[in-house]
């Protein structure tokens, strides 16, 4: 079952994150996804994270595809202009790979190549845009027809903690204007603030329009503890979480903290309009079964894919239909199963 198909069914979804290599090999990727594959739906292969030279996001997304997990290819704003990057959505798309991920990307400045000129033709805003044109339009931006146009599903991220906090739910409006059918948001560890955010999400109609999953991590030591919460920009770690994973003897931090991402799992499933959560993993995949297994979340995708559990609840639904270039309408949510299935900081998540 695709991830588009998963989450339009009323499952919970569960997507995950790999990191392709700082080499030329494909290697390191079809290893972690055959951990992952019978745990996630979809997982994530990042664009040059933190501005940082690694293996392309679409050949680390054509090496998952190939080894039976379904990815999702981060597309950044930073290194290519509005030519590049609709090139590299056909060429997805043919090969494909149906996720896209749309994020702004983070400056040159704070990657291995300080000195490199950023480019920033479009934002996240308008590369959602720009993509949902090309599908629903089938033309590129110069008004040029496409033949076929592309079949792709359209994410975003967000961060609903990231000062002005009021303001977080009005910018994922706008990225649901654009385009974006699911979004993944940063860290949560605060799970109240984070309710306050659905609260606001719901009052605008966003869960019925667009899939939220939230962003969930295990904390792997008390060095990634301190970076996270003195460091990432919009990652609240509240004090009580702190005292919790400080108070534990050092060589014992990765397990409490993987006992705490599936606490948080466990609470954000009660939310109403959150569709699913989004490991942040990278580098700790080995953790997943565990995390999953504890929160409550089957063991092997495949398996629920034919049933679902007695208990619902509501999330939001969106339709796969052509749209206008105005905002998208949204189909009413459906009720949502609780089947089972079941890194450092990414600054990125929110632009």
């Amino acid at each position: 079952m695709s991830l588009r198909d998963r989450l339009t069914s009323g499952s919970f979804a569960v997507t995950a994150e790999i990191s392709p290599p700082r080499g030329a090999s494909i290697d390191p990727v079809t290893e972690t996804a055959a951990l992952l594959r019978d745990w996630v739906d979809a997982v994530n292969v990042t664009d040059n994270q933190g501005s940082n030279v690694r293996l392309a996001s679409w050949a680390g997304s054509l090496a998952a595809l190939h080894a039976g997990l379904e990815p999702v290819m981060q597309m950044t704003c930073r290194d290519r202009n509005r030519i590049a990057l609709q090139s590299d959505l056909l060429g997805a798309s043919a090969l494909g790979i149906r996720n896209v991920l749309v994020m702004t990307g983070d400056h040159p400045k704070f990657g291995d190549h300080p000195e490199a000129k950023p480019v920033f033709d479009l934002d996240s805003v308008q590369l959602l845009w720009t993509l949902r044109h090309m599908r629903d339009q089938g033309a590129v931006l110069s008004g040029r027809a496409l033949k076929p146009p592309p079949d792709c599903f359209l994410g975003a991220v967000e961060n609903p903690f990231a000062p002005p906090a009021e303001f977080r739910a009005d910018r994922l409006g706008k990225k649901v204007d654009a385009g974006a059918q699911f979004v993944q948001t940063q860290f949560v560890f605060d799970v109240a603030a984070f309710r306050n955010w659905m609260v606001q999400v719901r009052e605008l109609g966003l869960h019925d329009r667009c899939y939220i999953l939230a962003g969930v991590g295990a904390v792997r030591s008390r060095n990634a503890l301190d970076f996270m919460r003195d460091k990432v920009p919009g990652v609240n770690v509240p004090d009580d979480v702190y005292r919790r994973l400080r108070a534990v003897p050092a060589d014992q931090t990765a397990a409490e903290g993987a006992r705490l991402a599936a606490e948080t799992i466990q609470q954000l499933r009660e939310i109403d309009g959150v569709a699913g959560v989004h490991l942040l993993v990278a580098g700790n995949e080995q953790a997943v079964p565990g995390i999953l297994d504890e929160a409550g979340v089957t063991a092997g995708r495949a398996q629920s894919d034919g049933a679902q559990s007695d208990g619902t609840q509501s999330h939001g639904a969106q339709s796969d239909g052509a749209q206008s270039d105005g905002v998208q309408s949204g189909t009413a949510h459906s009720g949502r199963a609780h089947s089972g299935r079941a890194h450092s900081g990414r600054a990125e998540y929110g632009r």
